[in-house]
């Protein structure tokens, strides 16, 4: 029988192309966005049998809760559009992953412990997210999944991340509210349900937390932790209350784990949440230090002395691609195709063992001294705004404030552009995320030819975050007009975020 949905022109823009899935909420088709030059979407519609008050109330909370979150994390499904087809069917717009899900990568392999472990902390980033919530009605509301499974985790293929995770499927997802009612009714699937979610209790985030504890456990084993007769709620619910999980030993005694990791997957399992990890945040936490030991490419915190960048240049310029960056950043000379002028540009900086991402500024002599003397004093600013359309650009924001030196003036603002479009753009957003800092480096009008000064800058998580989403975000999206356009929408959002952000420099 042929699928009516094939060929239709979807909200007059999306050109439906197959099947590619189907659950209990619905199917999900691929299609071409044709508005945007035929980008590769998929569309989820609710199922048919599914199409009462209540399921459709639902499904629009599933799309708009990914929407939200999808902003805040590149681990969260990517959520675009929503609306009602012509047969009053409500659909919305996500993203088209291609990849296994980590339910077929479990079945077909053994997960080594390197990729257990950047897998483990790539949902557990995505889940953080989730459960610090989204802002709506000027308050933020957690967010618990309720579903956290293998069969919802989409592992793929991304050229600039490697192996990227994504959650998907926040269809029966809670959202905390102060005045919320109790479930009364189990949602959830069997075997990864917590002892509170079996009984239909109102949930926090150390519920999917003991999903994630069962989830590991068969990541790590290829077997679950417990086991029952029949696949009925009633040996579930025994199973998850009073089975003690079984131990990795058992399941295969030639199994090697560090014996941290094996507590903290148990803990995860603990019957009672108040034995559990109380945030995700902690698992992360016992996650960082065996992924740098184990993973060889999990890049490490780049630590700068401060005694380095103290030092005045002295040493005669050489080739930066033979010394380290921290010394190629003070032996660099003004580019011969710059004006000498107070400008602000993006570099990628080359040596032999890595690339660093840079701003480099030129300002007066005097400026720079006391901005390098009084660092002590000086309150930095960083941030980063995006423009998906007309084309794809982010503006890159440093703002140096010293009440000693920039009373009367304001912040020294340091702006440049990023066209997410180009190979250069996208190597630095890389480098940003990959080292979770960048240097900026100030020269002088009066003297150009050598680095006066390097301050580095580091971003933080929620920064890094952003722009990786922002990355895959401008991969796939054609331009439809001028990068000129796009800059100036973003300096008009810099105008607007100017005063706010100089009158909190100036209270810090």
């Amino acid at each position: 029988m042929t699928d009516p949905r094939i060929g239709q022109l979807l909200a007059n823009r999306y050109q439906m192309q197959e099947l590619i899935g189907r659950g209990a909420m619905g199917q999900v088709y691929r299609a071409e966005d044709v508005l945007l030059g035929g980008v590769v979407v998929a569309v989820k519609f609710l199922a048919q049998t599914l199409l009462t008050r209540k399921m459709r109330d639902r499904f629009r909370s599933e799309a708009r809760t990914s929407a939200l979150l999808s902003t805040k994390s590149m681990h969260i499904v990517r959520v675009m559009d929503y609306g009602v087809d012509d047969q009053d069917v409500p659909f919305y717009v996500m993203e088209y992953l291609q990849g296994s899900s980590l339910s077929e990568v479990i079945t077909t392999q053994n997960l080594p412990l390197p990729r257990f472990l950047t897998l483990a902390r790539q949902i557990c980033q995505g889940l953080q997210c989730a459960h610090q919530g989204i802002s709506m009605d000027g308050s933020v509301y957690p967010i618990i999944h309720r579903d956290i499974k293998p069969s919802n985790i989409l592992v793929s293929q991304d050229a600039s991340w490697g192996e990227l995770v994504k959650i998907l499927d926040f269809g029966i997802a809670k959202i905390m509210q102060a005045d919320a009612s109790q479930t009364s009714s189990f949602m959830g699937t069997l075997a990864y349900s917590s002892p509170e979610q079996m009984e239909g209790r109102e949930l926090d985030p150390r519920s999917d937390i003991y999903s994630m504890g069962v989830m590991m456990f068969e990541m790590l084993t290829g077997r679950m932790p417990l086991q029952v007769d029949t696949h009925a709620f009633g040996s579930w619910y025994k199973a998850h209350h009073f089975q003690p999980p079984r131990t990795f030993e058992e399941i295969n005694p030639t199994l090697k784990l560090p014996k941290v990791l094996e507590s903290l997957v148990m803990s995860c399992l603990s019957k009672s949440a108040d034995d559990r990890p109380q945030t995700v945040a902690e698992i992360l936490k016992a996650l960082e230090p065996l992924e740098q030991r184990y993973n060889a490419t999990r890049q490490i915190s780049h630590r700068i002395g401060e005694a380095l960048l103290k030092r005045p240049v002295i040493t005669p310029p050489r080739d930066p691609s033979a010394i380290s960056p921290d010394e190629a950043c003070q032996l660099t000379t003004w580019p011969q195709n710059k004006p000498i002028a107070q400008i602000v540009f993006p570099h990628v900086l080359k040596t032999k063992r890595e690339e660093v991402a840079t701003v480099w500024v030129m300002l007066s002599q005097q400026e720079i001294e006391n901005i390098q003397l009084g660092k002590l004093y000086n309150k930095l600013y960083k941030n980063f705004l995006y423009c998906l359309s007309p084309h794809p650009m982010l503006l890159w924001i440093t703002a140096v404030f010293n009440p000693h030196h920039h009373k009367e003036t304001g912040p020294r603002w340091l702006r440049c552009y990023l066209d997410m479009k180009s190979p250069q753009g996208q190597t630095i957003a890389r480098l940003l995320c990959e080292r979770e800092q960048y240097y900026v480096l100030f020269f002088a009008l009066e003297d150009p030819h050598h680095c006066a000064y390097v301050m580095p800058v580091s971003i933080n998580s929620s920064q890094k975050s952003q722009v990786q989403e922002w990355v895959l975000a401008s991969q796939p999206m054609m331009s439809i007009g001028k990068p000129g356009l796009s800059k100036e929408i973003l300096q008009g959002e810099f105008e607007k975020l100017k005063p706010k952000v100089a009158g909190e420099l100036g209270k810090l």
